[in-house]
This record gives C-alpha cells, structure tokens and sequence, in this order.
C-alpha cells in the first residue's frame, strides 16, 4: 500500500493533476487559512524530519507568531545516514513536494518560500526545479514564490537554524534560536541586544520573522491529506501515528533498498519485506535508525515503526547482522558526528573528538578500563551549551551500544576482537537503486575542519 510512492514516476504535471494533483491546493483555498490548518492537525500527520512534531501544531505557532512578515523552508537536504526516503520522493513525485510547499506556505501567510537541498543532490534538483516551474506556470504553485537554494553537502545543512544561515548566504553553522523564535532575515537581536538597520516593511519595531521548516516527506503528504481528509489519511496507521511512512534499509541485508509502509509495522518486517533480510545462515544483531538514535538491539526487531514505540528517526535504518563488531560501528558513529560537528559549541566538539579517540584506541585492541571512564564522563558533559541536537545524537548512540553491548568492549579491552570487518562505512547515501547502494566513501577522509585529506 501507499500513496506518496506511485507505482510509476510521476514526469509532468499534466500527469500529476490526471492523478488529483491540484486538488489539495484547491480545497485548501476553499477551507480558508485556519480551517486548513486545523484540518492537517486533525490528520495527526506528524513530522518525518526524524523528531516526530505534529505538523498541525507546527503550522499554528508559526501563524499565530507576532511578526510582520513569515517565510516557509522546506527541507531538502536530507544527511542523515541510511536515509534516501526526500530523493527517493523527489525522484518519483516532485509535484506532490511543491503543491505542499504551496499549501503550507498560504496557510501560515508566508510572504516566500525556500527549499533547501544539497547541490550535490542534481538528479532531484533538476526534478524539482522542473517541477516548480511547471507547477508555476499551470497555476498550482500558489502565489507564493518559491525559491530553490543549493547548498553545501555538510550533515548540518539539514539542521533547520543551520538552513536558515545558508538561504541567508552564510555558512552552515546552527544559529542560537529557532526559527519560529527568530526565523529568516530578522535584523532583531539573538544574542545581547545589538544595533542594527529597520527591516523593510516594518513599520513599527523589528520583528523576527516565524519561519516554518518542514521536512519534504512532511510537506509531500499534506496535498493527499487535503484532497482526501483527515479521517482517510487516519484510516492508516495508528491512533498517534497515523499515515504511512517511507522507510530506507541498507546494511547487512540482501537488497538496500526504499520503501512505503503502513505506520505502525514491526521493524523486523520492514527488514524482510523492503531489504530482503539478512543473508541466509546470519542473523540481525543490531540496527540503527540513522546515528540520532540510541542502537535497536534484536530483542526489540518487533518494535511497530512509531514515534512512540522505538527511535524511529528518519526510518532509515542500517542494519548489521552477527559479524559486525560494534565497539568499531560506535567508533565510526562517533567519528562521524565528531567531523561534522561545527565548533561553535566547545563542549560538542572537543568532547566528541575525545570520546571518538578514546573509542579508536579501544576498536584497536590498545584501550583499557580508564578509557571506558573517560568516555562516560565525556558523554555526559558533551550536549552542555549545546546549539543544535548532533552532541544529544553523540550521547544518545555511543552510550546505548556501550550499554547493549559491554562484553564486546570487555573483549577489545582484554585484547581480542574476533569480529573485525574492513567493509564497515558509514552508511552515508549517495545512491540507491535496482537493490544496489553507493555510499559517500569521501567520509573516511574528511577532516574536523571540513576539509578532506
């Protein structure tokens, strides 16, 4: 089942509206601003970004901000490792994407709205720009301008206060307050009062400009759920987590591939029906939904893929079965979020380069117990002062594998690993299809200043 998947790529638009596109930006005009937005809060459609935020909600703060002017981001730029779920969409339907960007940008009366994706991302931003265009020019792109922004292909690119400091056409570094606080192009203060030029079009004292941000899988299904209503998109899923969702599994399995499912779908099925399972004679000894996440261990494999019942992320998993060594997955998660990380935060980066260094030493068999120790102590004070949510992500995974699976650190610290893999990467996507992944071998080599050796 499932709807924001076609069985067949939708190409153009005359395609699109002979399958109801059009329909959603139709009806929302004639439900009106707050009738629209209390419809997609009655779906219970929540954010596929990977934190799960009702998206009604969302939209009702951002409109009901004091502000004079409100800006729409859409995010695009997905980064997140195992995850292909926003190209995936924007292969096969990217006119879905621009009608919801449409819908939410007339919702919350927003004055422009922004895409933000990867300029490596090429196939889907030829797509999406075709789309915009032709969506434009057939009269179901709204009347709010949409503006595409490519950006760098830095993991904190998809942070959403990091977005706004890109469109904005600085570097991809996480600004203090988020953006229905302080949203795009406000000239009042974050930090300590400062003084700066009016905004124009302010007529009294500046504004901060709310910003909605929301992800493309978010944005896709919303043109459905006002073309059908709430109660259909409700008639899928669970009670809190209704709908369906597109779901990435990559790893250890038979065919990496993507896939829609039903909300509220054992994990373990979603490993066999979509990834094939793992090869015969193994078995799956852990997944992780991207590296945000604490560690899914196999006793949990028939956790329901909802928001309240495992860390669902992205849904994009990686999975690894009973040869895998996870003292060396949780360095490489570490190392991972240690390079990527921007320095703005001392105790983010030092403490994560640390933490990774200390792991290292353990993954090659040269650590001890003190190491254990310090890395406790680390993952503690590593989320302090913290802008963004990349150190809560380091703390998160490193301690739940430390937990999950003390007697493989035991081993290493006594001198034995008798798992050791030279085929474990990242799992940073760069393309999936045909049951074939091609992952960002670049990874190994970039550097903490975000220079590659």
């Amino acid at each position: 089942m499932g709807f924001l998947l076609p069985p067949e790529p939708v190409t153009s638009v005359d395609a699109w509206k002979a399958a109801g596109g059009g329909e959603g930006l139709r009806r929302a005009h004639e439900l009106g601003r707050e009738a629209t937005i209390a419809e997609v809060t009655t779906a219970g459609l929540r954010g596929r970004g990977g934190g799960g935020f009702p998206t009604g909600r969302k939209w009702s703060g951002v409109a009901g901000q004091p502000g004079t002017h409100r800006y729409v981001v859409a995010n695009a730029a997905e980064g997140e490792p195992a995850t292909f779920k926003d190209r995936a969409l924007l292969r096969t339907n990217p006119y879905q994407f621009v009608e919801g960007v449409a819908i939410a940008a007339w919702a919350v009366d927003a004055r422009r709205a922004y895409v933000g994706i990867k300029a490596s991302f090429q196939w889907e931003r030829l797509a999406l720009e075709a789309a915009v265009a032709e969506m434009s020019d057939a009269g179901l792109a709204g009347d709010v301008p949409i503006v595409i922004v490519p950006g760098p292909d830095e993991y904190l690119f998809g942070e959403e206060k990091a977005m706004l400091e890109v469109i904005e056409g600085r570097p991809t570094m996480p600004r203090f307050l988020p953006p229905y606080l302080h949203g795009l192009f406000a000239t009042a203060p974050q930090l300590g009062w400062e003084s700066s030029p009016g905004e124009p079009g302010h007529t009294e004292r500046d504004e901060s400009n709310p910003t909605l941000v929301n992800n493309c899988e978010t944005l896709s299904n919303v043109p459905h759920i006002l073309a059908r209503g709430a109660d259909w998109f409700r008639s899928m899923g669970t009670e809190r987590s209704p709908g369906t969702i597109v779901a990435t599994v990559v790893g250890d399995v038979a065919r990496p591939a993507y896939g829609e499912v039903e909300m509220g779908t054992p994990l373990a099925r979603v490993i066999d029906d979509i990834g094939g399972g793992v090869r015969p004679g193994h078995r799956v000894k852990a997944v992780f939904s991207g590296v945000a996440n604490p560690v899914i261990p196999s006793d949990r494999l028939g956790s329901p893929l909802t928001y309240e019942d495992m860390p669902l992320g992205a849904a994009g998993f990686a999975v690894y079965d009973d040869t895998a060594c996870m003292v060396a997955v949780a360095h490489m998660i570490s190392r991972f979020l240690y390079v990527e990380s921007c320095g703005q935060c001392p105790a983010c980066k030092l403490n994560s380069e640390e933490i990774t260094e200390r792991l290292r030493a353990i993954d090659e068999c040269r650590g001890g117990d003190d190491d254990i120790g310090v890395i406790g102590a680390r993952l503690r004070a590593v989320t302090d002062g913290n802008r963004c949510y990349l150190p809560v992500e380091e703390q998160l995974a490193v301690s739940s594998v430390l937990q999950a699976f003390p007697e493989e650190f035991a081993g290493h610290i006594e001198g034995d690993c008798p798992r050791h893999r030279d085929d474990l990467i990242v799992p940073k996507i760069v393309d999936l299809a045909d049951g074939k992944v091609v992952y960002d071998d670049r990874q190994a080599r970039k550097q903490p200043d975000w220079t590659y050796r």
